[in-house]
């Protein structure tokens, strides 16, 4: 979803867990899908934790506790790991989450996610686990991601660190600009540069 991103203030959903790889985000089964409807896949994310094998939902996974929620999606180390698929990109997108934290991204899965509006915050460990602290005693607590000036704060205590984002990818979130958008954009001068340059 085409999104321009400038500030996001939001409680967050915590998934404490590491190595979390895409086929747990968005399983092989569903690659399949001839559609690319963000409700379709978003309503599958993490569908093996979210339902029991008979389909009944799973109380106790964290999209399914209504004492969590917002769009940001605070993750354990080495998220987005495994197959390169987009559709783990396209499911985190679909499900409403604008900005995923983590101390690491898989690097595909990271170009994956700001492809598709979803902005990928790396953070130290020991930042990372403060998030998940503040979150655990208070599940209100707000977190503060300001793209502009590369910044991500705990409003519950305070801290805040900067992050970093490719040049190019920070200007087409905040400007809401995907690939094909920048170039059409830019299309005059690319023109002039090809007439200069024949």
């Amino acid at each position: 979803m085409k999104q321009k991103f400038n500030v996001i203030t939001s409680t967050c959903v915590p998934l404490p867990l590491e190595n979390v790889d895409t086929d747990q985000i968005i399983p092989a089964r569903f690659l399949k899908a001839t559609t690319r409807e963000e409700s379709f896949f978003g309503d599958n994310l993490f569908r093996d934790w979210r339902y029991n094998a008979d389909g009944t939902v799973n109380k106790n996974f964290v999209l399914n506790d209504p004492t969590y929620s917002g769009c940001i999606l605070v993750a354990g180390k080495n998220f987005g790991n495994g197959s390169s698929r987009e559709h783990a990109a396209w499911a985190i997108a679909g499900y409403g989450f604008r900005v995923v934290i983590s101390s690491f991204f898989a690097d595909i899965h990271k170009n994956n996610e700001l492809n598709n509006f979803v902005l990928p915050v790396v953070v130290s460990e020991s930042f990372l686990s403060e998030l998940f602290q503040s979150i655990q005693k208070d599940p209100k607590t707000l977190i503060e991601v300001d793209l502009p000036n590369q910044t991500v704060t705990n409003k519950a205590t305070g801290r805040q660190e900067t992050f970093e984002i490719n040049g190019y990818k920070k200007h087409c979130l905040i400007n809401g600009l995907d690939d094909i958008d920048f170039l059409i954009q830019n299309k005059d001068k690319i023109e002039q540069w090809e007439q200069q340059n024949a």
